[in-house]
């Protein structure tokens, strides 16, 4: 299955290109970079750790399109992440 802007939360992160727009943290504003690694609560971009229930990420899917997601929707482990049932976000 391929990664549209639907189904993007239920996805693999890891590879996609992330650029944080909105922060707790001031310092992670405008951080851009591939998605190295992703935990339970936390998204490695372009080396630096951020909290993912702390930001909010556009990310590039392969297609290019661009999708702004609240970093709240991503808190939780990769594989579990894919069983949620979510609203239309």
């Amino acid at each position: 299955m391929s990664v549209t802007p639907q189904n993007v939360v239920r996805h693999e992160l890891i590879g996609l290109v992330a650029e944080v727009v909105k922060s707790r943290n001031k310092v992670n504003v405008g951080l851009k970079g591939k998605i190295a690694d992703e935990s339970y609560k936390t998204l490695v971009i372009g080396g630096k750790r951020v909290f993912k229930d702390a930001v909010t990420v556009v990310l590039t899917l392969p297609s290019r399109q661009k999708v702004e997601v609240d970093g709240h929707l991503l808190v939780a482990r990769p594989w579990d992440r894919v069983k949620k049932k979510l609203s239309k976000w």
